[in-house]
């Protein structure tokens, strides 16, 4: 892992008191399910409307933090209720932090190769629906980043385990002084409770 990352990541372990309790008690659910699927191979499933912020950081936090704790059998994926494409200001918080980052299409929705060690174990990350051919279709854990998707999608077929975990969207902020401080809080709060999910489901 790269060592801009993995410090980044340290210094997050160090804010778990901050997490409130009705959120650890749904990130203990998540916690259960990668435990009770140890032994195979675990796929969760970012979800929010537009799979262009929020699920984006899910993906790629969750990848990292199972990294981090040396749980290696954990694939993550993200889709939404709309395709759109991964936000660039999102993107552009993650390589603020230090991840590398390597791009693949056109102008409309290309492909991110977001890179915390080898390009071969990167998060591939492109907004798609929540049942795209890219995502698992069966025997996989969701989490619904976002209020409006849960709402909206009730139903993620081939979902063994839902979790309602929203996080602030940090589109609101968009055009503002504040675009690039809302847009790092939400990726360190994400990766925060990611952190703490698999420091717990060691």
């Amino acid at each position: 892992m790269k060592t801009v990352v993995k410090e980044y990541c340290e210094k997050r372990c160090t804010e778990f008191d901050l997490i409130p309790e009705n959120r650890k008690v749904e990130l203990a659910k998540i916690s259960a399910y990668i435990k009770y699927k140890e032994d195979d191979q675990i796929s969760l499933l970012f979800v929010c409307t537009h799979n262009s912020r929020r699920s984006m950081f899910g993906q790629v936090w969750a990848k990292v933090a199972s990294r981090f704790f040396g749980i290696e059998n954990v694939e993550t994926y993200s889709g939404g209720t709309e395709t759109t494409e991964f936000n660039g200001n999102a993107v552009l918080a993650l390589t603020q932090v230090g991840f590398d980052l390597k791009v693949e299409g056109g102008k409309e929705n290309p492909v991110h190769h977001i890179i915390f060690d080898q390009l071969a174990n990167a998060s591939v990350c492109y907004s798609k629906l929540v049942d795209d051919k890219a995502n698992p279709s069966e025997n996989f854990g969701t989490i619904m980043t976002c209020n409006n998707a849960d709402q909206n999608c009730p139903f993620v077929n081939g979902s063994e385990l839902r979790v309602s975990l929203p996080y602030l969207d940090p589109k609101s902020s968009d055009g503002t002084e504040k675009q690039a401080e809302a847009y790092l809080n939400t990726s360190k709060h994400i990766a925060t409770e990611m952190l703490y999910l698999f420091s717990i489901s060691k």
